[in-house]
């Protein structure tokens, strides 16, 4: 079983952005219940974000109004939440004005409720040195006991590099999916197993129809109407493979990275599949697993298909 901060988590986490960045959250009784369910299944690392969903009903506001009502489940869940880009998430800023702006907000919206684990910068600030960013971090929070630790988002293999050097790294944030592999070949994950960094992955929409939930990704160049029927091939050869297995796409496609780190130079795995339901958070966590064989067949579907489109509009930082 993978940790975090010294403390065993489940092999799937649990991804909370889609509860409330969205027009119309997800009614809070639905969320709380469906956040209930994940913790029973196992899945006890949470990942959100101060700018997923204005600040009246962001994931530090749900986190609060959930362990109000459970305080029982505050030391069973590791939770970390994104930052450091303005209340609104437009902007990355690592100064350290920022810094503490982002972390005060997120500890005063836990009102105490549940102490804050992780804390990532959500991208990478080019113009601030990671020393000042970081400096801030440990000196006012993490040596006095309101932060557990550090988490870096969507960076290069050189950040982690130079990141680990400043800071003690406990976890490093991508995607990786059947439709987007990069992090396996441009040094990010052999970084992370270099050192025993565990690897969090995001999760991906699977048909334009759920887009409608989340209007932002429209703009999103993979799912943009000319890309995304050629990317939805993809999803329809993941589909006929999870029908010999038995299982969803879903359930294939998360067990998938999972497997993953049994392969020679793989670091702890953890994706965070999102889900606002009971059922499809049971559908999550179910794990199916796969033979050597069968991974290899993933792998030639990958290698025939291109995905078109890059994961985020031009001016949304990747990789930095």
């Amino acid at each position: 079983m993978p940790q975090l901060l010294g403390k065993q988590v489940g092999p799937t986490g649990f991804g909370l952005m889609g509860f409330t960045w969205r027009p119309n959250p997800v009614p809070q009784e639905q969320a709380i219940a469906t956040m209930r369910s994940a913790l029973s299944q196992g899945l006890n690392f949470w990942n959100g974000g101060e700018f997923y969903g204005q600040p009246p009903y962001n994931s530090p506001v749900l986190l609060e109004r959930y362990f109000a009502q459970y305080p029982e489940d505050a030391e069973k869940v590791i939770i970390s939440i994104k930052g450091c880009c303005g209340p609104d998430g437009t902007k990355p800023d690592g100064s350290a004005t920022e810094v503490r702006r982002s972390l005060d907000a997120v500890i005063k919206q836990l009102n105490g409720r549940k102490k804050l684990d992780i804390f990532e910068a959500a991208r990478r600030d080019p113009k601030v040195d990671m020393e000042e960013t970081f400096g801030v971090m440990q000196r006012e929070y993490i040596d006095k006991g309101l932060l557990g630790g550090i988490s870096l988002s969507e960076v290069s293999a050189e950040t982690i590099h130079k990141a680990v050097k400043a800071a003690k790294v406990v976890a490093v944030e991508v995607e990786l999916s059947l439709f987007s592999t990069d992090v396996l070949s441009n040094g990010v994950a052999a970084a992370c197993k270099e050192y025993g960094i565990p690897l969090i992955l995001t999760g991906q929409v699977k048909r334009r129809e759920d887009l409608a939930k989340f209007p932002m990704l429209l703009h999103f160049p993979r799912f943009s109407e000319e890309n995304f029927d050629i990317n939805l091939q993809l999803a329809r050869q993941v589909e006929e493979m999870a029908k010999k297995k038995g299982c969803t796409s879903a359930q294939l496609a998360i067990s998938w990275t999972r497997c993953l780190t049994r392969r020679p130079g793989m670091p702890e795995i953890i994706p965070i599949p999102g889900a606002t339901t009971v059922e499809r958070v049971n559908e999550n966590a179910v794990f199916v697993e796969l033979t050597d064989q069968e991974m290899d067949e993933i792998d030639a579907t990958l290698a025939k298909f291109e995905v078109k489109g890059e994961r985020y509009p031009a001016h949304v930082p990747m990789n930095t």
